[in-house]
């Protein structure tokens, strides 16, 4: 049973500010006591973990999402600041134990084609895949240290949907004009992509804040969309305890933030360019 709550960071000046949720196994006393943290929630492990991976594993997991979360949010701001930021593929950075691609693909590998289709990111690569029959090959090409091949690798189907995996962690394979890094510590899973991108616009010389303290949600797609995240509750609770000014939210998670708004204003957005927009 892992134990939920909120956390965020603490800063009295103005700015753009990510709201993170804890996530932990609850000990014996937070599974009979779940209250003494305000905010906390216990919850089944099979929610958090419908994959059924080890604790390690879950964790290597939640940072390669962070890893991917960085690249997108990066992309998705130097292109709307008009730099031409392309996709080359979907890059494999991390390959799952006892998997189909355990040995026949390795980190670093770009998958380029898929069945013949073009792959310009891990969203086309998705695409291939969910047409494709569980468990049946599949024919993609790499590059592989600068070196094109083409390899059958196996599929099986996703342990929590009906579709073909080979087991790997993708990423996009983007070609950057600048040279932009961001540091989030250990912290892991998709959903500061939003303040990612947001964070980046403003470094580079486009005032986001305002003078206000923003705090943000909210996983990012390549193309810009904004995704639901989980923990919404907490994070309320957080943005409030950082008396920040505005949140904003992926618009699925926005009837559920005003729940513990409390006079919190919640702002729902569905693309970056949106939530550009409601800033101005």
């Amino acid at each position: 049973m892992p134990d939920e709550r909120r956390d965020a960071d603490r800063d009295d000046a103005a700015g753009v500010y990510m709201v993170d949720v804890l996530v932990r196994r609850a000990n014996l006393f937070e599974r009979l006591f779940p209250q003494i943290y305000d905010g906390a929630q216990l919850v089944p492990d099979e929610q958090v973990n419908p994959a059924g991976l080890s604790e390690r594993q879950r964790r290597r997991q939640s940072l390669q999402e962070m890893s991917t979360s960085q690249q997108i949010a990066i992309a998705v701001a130097l292109r709307v600041l008009g730099h031409p930021v392309p996709s080359r593929g979907a890059e494999v950075v991390a390959v799952q134990d006892g998997w189909p691609a355990d040995g026949e693909l390795e980190p670093g590998d770009v998958i380029v084609a898929a069945k013949g289709r073009r792959v310009s990111s891990p969203d086309s690569l998705r695409q291939v895949l969910r047409a494709h029959p569980p468990g049946e090959p599949v024919v993609i090409t790499i590059l592989r240290k600068g070196v094109e091949d083409e390899l059958d690798v196996g599929t099986r189907r996703a342990p929590d949907e009906r579709r073909a995996v080979m087991g790997v962690s993708v990423q996009p394979e983007l070609d950057f004009p600048i040279d932009v890094r961001i540091d989030a510590g250990e912290i892991g899973g998709p959903s500061a992509g939003l303040a990612f991108a947001l964070d980046v616009i403003d470094e580079l010389g486009t005032d986001v804040d305002g003078g206000r303290r923003i705090a943000v949600t909210g996983a990012l797609e390549l193309d810009g969309d904004v995704l639901a995240v989980g923990g919404i509750r907490q994070k309320t609770l957080g943005a409030r305890e950082v008396d920040a000014d505005v949140f904003l939210v992926p618009a699925e998670n926005a009837a559920e933030a005003r729940r513990y708004a409390e006079g919190l204003r919640i702002v729902p957005v569905s693309s970056f360019r949106e939530a550009l927009s409601a800033l101005r």
